[in-house]
């Protein structure tokens, strides 16, 4: 890092795993996004409907039943937990139909945002938790697809304070519609971000 003039050194400390196929689902989906408390900040090229094995003890469980992600992001919202989509691609049918269903994301819960350059595939909860991967917000990408149809992802999940407020950063830049000005592709856009 330089300050000024003088370089200087830092050390920090931080957690940082590697993330591999299934294990995009129990770490980043279970573990950080199914549990956050403030905020959950998702970055993605394609988004599509994805689905969470049922709670442990459920009768749907036991069933072997799925529930969709929308509807662990009803839950979380009526915490009031912010909850943020910034995507490329207009979002798949099912997901729309679903979204349809989720009164309450339809009344604010959710905020969603699309720009045709996103590709960015980041994960952001809470402020403590980031993921940096291959992985896109599909159900073949992060959800609890069985392993014969699961994409090959790699990725990595870390606290790393300095990596999380830059890639928040960035996420914030483009959700502001900050880069919008200098966009070549602004006149093929739906609806630029700066106009929002």
């Amino acid at each position: 890092m330089t300050l000024g003039t003088k370089r200087e050194s830092f050390r920090r400390r931080a957690n940082v795993s590697l993330i591999i196929d299934r294990a995009h689902y129990d770490e980043v989906i279970l573990g950080a996004v199914a549990r956050a408390r403030v905020s959950v900040w998702i970055g993605t090229a394609n988004l599509k409907e994805l689905h969470l094995e049922a709670a442990p003890g459920t009768r749907a469980r036991a069933r072997g039943a799925y529930i969709s992600i929308l509807q662990t992001f009803e839950a979380l919202a009526e915490q009031g937990v912010e909850l943020r989509i910034l995507h490329g691609a207009l979002p798949s049918g099912p997901f729309r139909e679903e979204l349809r269903r989720r009164k309450a994301l339809l009344k604010g819960g959710l905020a969603m945002r699309r720009c045709p350059r996103v590709h960015l595939k980041l994960i952001a909860v809470d402020g403590r938790a980031l993921y940096l991967g291959s992985a896109n917000f599909t159900g073949a990408g992060l959800g609890a697809k069985g392993d014969g149809r699961r994409n090959f992802e790699m990725g990595i999940l870390t606290d790393d304070d300095a990596m999380l407020d830059a890639a928040q950063e960035r996420f914030e830049r483009i959700w502001t519609g900050k880069e919008c000005g200098g966009c070549k592709l602004r006149a093929v856009c739906p609806r630029p971000l700066d106009l929002r």
